[in-house]
């Protein structure tokens, strides 16, 4: 058998018959660079944990923090409307039927105050532990065991077509252009974020509105997850309440043709 190109040659150093290997040199090449990138990393962190920067935080977190700032822009806004509606009341050129004519419209539209009968509808998920209590049901799906869209919208339907003539979930006025949706098992209305368990809150004939949501099949369906796996459902009397104005931004967006 012939000797390796490794082997040394016949009259030569064993030194000057090696070939040269690259691959050595650059697997020396990555362990030094790694080595320098493992004690930068321990010099910048000095003994404290480097992976807490602010874009590493869970999407939930951002979701909740920016579900903050939309809530105390809401108020801020809500408090520059009225300053500016104080203003425009002392001198609008208005008079009094076209006064009473914008007040009645603003009622309609959810932007004011509205005070009445109310009852309140509170949802929520049901224990984690939770097992079928009647027989002839499968054992509970973790899907079978919270609140979803569905289930709010077949509650703020139900309430609308018993004749509510205002609704609130949470603490948010709803108005034509509210849109009730679910990510998860979390409510996003508005730009805000909740969890359950969900109120919602609705002035009208409670007598009228309760018979809605016991005629809802939407609701029907809904109450056999309550009866068999524990799903919350609560219908209360709530007396005279007052529900609060809408105060985020009615302004309609829509889609205009390009030049």
């Amino acid at each position: 058998m012939s000797n390796s190109a490794d082997s040394p040659q016949a009259g030569s150093s064993p030194a000057r018959g090696r070939r040269f290997r690259p691959v050595r040199v650059l697997t020396a090449a990555v362990f030094a660079l790694a080595g320098l990138i493992f004690f930068t990393s321990f010099d910048t962190a000095k003994g404290t944990n480097i992976r807490t920067d602010a874009s590493l935080l869970k999407l939930s977190d951002l979701i909740h923090e920016r579900s903050r700032d939309n809530g105390e822009r809401e108020e801020s806004n809500a408090a520059l409307r009225e300053d500016i509606e104080s203003l425009a009341e002392r001198d609008d050129g208005r008079t009094k039927s076209e006064d009473d004519k914008l007040a009645a419209l603003e009622e309609k539209a959810g932007t004011q105050e509205l005070k009445g009968e109310a009852i309140s509808v509170t949802l929520d998920d049901a224990p984690p532990n939770a097992t079928a209590k009647l027989p002839g049901y499968p054992e509970p799906q973790p899907d079978y065991l919270v609140i979803h869209q569905q289930d709010l919208q077949a509650v703020v339907n139900a309430l609308w077509q018993g004749g509510a003539e205002g609704i609130k979930v949470m603490d948010q006025r709803l108005i034509s252009t509210s849109a009730v949706r679910c990510v998860g098992n979390t409510l996003i209305l508005q730009g805000r974020v909740y969890s359950p368990p969900y109120k919602i809150q609705a002035v009208g004939d409670p007598e009228k509105l309760k018979k809605a949501l016991a005629a809802s099949p939407a609701i029907q369906n809904y109450m056999v997850y309550v009866n068999v796996y524990g799903l919350g459902w609560k219908v209360e009397d709530d007396g005279t309440v007052t529900l609060p104005g809408y105060s985020g931004t009615a302004d309609l967006q829509y889609a205009q043709p390009v030049d």
